[in-house]
């Protein structure tokens, strides 16, 4: 892995106890792992994250004998890998009060707090903001929900696709002639993790900076709102924003064209990439033609251009337009990759992105690394996604429970029998 002892992490002293289910604060919580913080993951006895057994695929682990479990018979999740690289997993009951002051004692040694609760659920069962700053008056804490903690909306529960399409993502996304479309991933659950991350950052930052705590509040739909960017540009100046397929609302040529025997992407991103374009593919003369002469020209007259450039790009195979325009010229083109190909290609292999880490019960499995590389300081996964429950006892051993009182918890289920 990419870990050096001789450089310090980032964020390598900072203990983070992570509340949440699923993606949004899951991926938050892992990039903080990724720079270092010790991520301690709650999870409920027995059952653990959702994420956990919401495959399949699954995994299997039946050999496993070591502390910690599958929570589903199926075996491991490599979903819930994907966004749990590097932490650490207790168990513990939180609707019992010994289980809350244990809470209460990890938070006491502990930096953040992020829970991705629905709004009013954290001040029931007592580890909300106000509750848990009487134990860490210098506390960062993230809430995150999908329509945040005021408004109409605020009761809602949401997920990703509720909120694509709510955010006006799904209208713009998909062609012309076909209903909106999602995007394939969990776009707005991502882009909500990044700005979670980011708040709880920029909180410790001015932490550092004034000894205060802070609390962070965010809904998924106010997050991915930023995101529209050119969609709404034109929404601003009275201009229908639309489905367009792969095409740009402000750019042409920059979509996804057929091929010999695949798909190009072409991103024509400035006016002398267009003009060494034509000439690469032999068609100079698009270059003077009127209706191509400007950006503005291709852009309204996109369906032409399309035309124009599709017979002439499906003469080739996708490699050779490759060589011939983004090896041999520069130009910015490239294939589409199905998501096997994305994970294992030349120049991701050559940046070491995906690489593997010892699971303690499925051996080794993949990790696809975060990119941020720091000239003087160490970033990336150097422990696998953990079993459910597999630091318990450690984690409560290091804020001072004895064996005696874990045992005691154990005996009133607040957590599983080690």
């Amino acid at each position: 892995m990419s870990s050096n002892d001789k450089q310090r992490r980032l964020l390598e002293e900072i203990v983070v106890v992570d509340l949440t289910t699923f993606v949004t604060g899951g991926f938050a919580t892992m990039m903080l792992a990724n720079q270092g913080a010790e991520v301690i993951k709650v999870e409920r006895p027995g059952v653990g994250d959702d994420s956990r057994y919401s495959g399949p695929p699954f995994v299997n682990v039946d050999d496993y004998e070591g502390p910690g479990r599958a929570a589903a018979d199926e075996g491991e999740s490599p979903y819930f890998w994907t966004v749990n690289y590097g932490k650490q997993s207790i168990e513990l009951n939180l609707k019992k009060d010994e289980g809350i002051q244990a809470l209460y004692d990890l938070v006491a040694e502990a930096d953040v707090v992020v829970e991705n609760f629905r709004p009013g659920t954290a001040a029931r069962l007592g580890v909300d903001y106000e509750t848990l700053q009487e134990h860490n008056d210098d506390l960062v804490y993230c809430s995150i929900s999908a329509f945040g903690e005021t408004g109409p909306w605020s009761d809602r529960p949401g997920y990703d696709l509720l909120v694509q399409g709510m955010s006006g993502m799904m209208n713009v996304t998909g062609y012309p002639d076909a209903p909106p479309a999602k995007v394939g991933l969990p776009q707005t659950d991502l882009i909500t993790a990044m700005w979670s991350a980011f708040g709880i950052v920029t909180s410790l930052y001015n932490r550092e900076r004034t000894g205060e705590g802070e609390r962070v509040e965010l809904g998924m739909l106010d997050a991915a709102l930023p995101w529209l960017t050119k969609q709404a540009g034109k929404s601003f100046v009275g201009e229908e924003t639309s489905r367009m397929g792969t095409k740009d609302p402000v750019l042409a040529p920059y979509q996804m064209y057929s091929t010999a025997d695949g798909y190009l992407n072409v991103a024509c991103g400035n006016q002398k990439l267009w003009e060494e374009f034509c000439a690469g593919i032999g068609r100079e003369d698009l270059a003077t033609d009127d209706r191509f002469e400007t950006n503005s020209a291709r852009v309204n007259n996109m369906d032409e251009l399309e035309t124009e450039l599709s017979g002439v790009l499906e003469t080739k195979t996708t490699d050779e337009w490759v060589k011939l325009l983004a090896e041999d010229r520069g130009l910015p083109v490239g294939p589409v990759f199905d998501v096997d190909e994305a994970l294992d290609n030349e120049q991701v292999n050559a940046r070491g992105v995906v690489d593997s880490i010892d699971h303690p019960a499925a051996g080794e499995i993949p990790v696809i690394e975060h990119p941020l590389n720091y000239s003087d300081a160490d970033a990336g996964f150097d422990k696998a996604p953990p079993l459910l429950g597999e630091d318990t006892v450690r984690v409560l051993q290091a804020v001072g429970y004895d064996d005696d009182r874990i045992e005691e918890l154990v005996e009133n289920d607040v957590i599983p029998e080690p």
